[in-house]
């Protein structure tokens, strides 16, 4: 007859399923943190997007006002606009008050 070996099985330890599963929990935990800064990086990111972009739409449109007035050319209007602006232009029926009250 053959011999009959006696195995002895190891009894898994109590502590370690509960140290895997803590540790688990751990890790979902942190990621769940990450993922909920990164969530609110994100929504600044887009509200940065949007601001960006009302700034480009400005932008645009200031530059098809000036492309408009460059068709148009150089009429008396604008010079006479340009001069008041740029270079105070008065006229000599025209009275200018200055507010020194500050």
């Amino acid at each position: 007859m053959a011999q009959q070996r006696k195995t002895t099985k190891k009894k898994p330890r109590a502590g370690s399923g509960v140290m895997t599963t803590l540790a688990i929990l751990v890790l979902l935990a942190a990621i769940g943190w990450k993922l909920f800064d990164l969530q609110g990086q994100l929504q600044d990111a887009r509200a940065e997007k949007e601001h960006y972009e009302e700034l480009v739409d400005a932008k645009q449109a200031e530059n098809d006002a000036l492309t408009a007035d460059i068709e148009e050319g150089l009429t008396p209007g604008k010079i006479e606009e340009l001069a008041r602006n740029l270079l105070n232009l008065v006229l000599p029926d025209e009275y200018v008050f200055h507010d020194i009250s500050n």
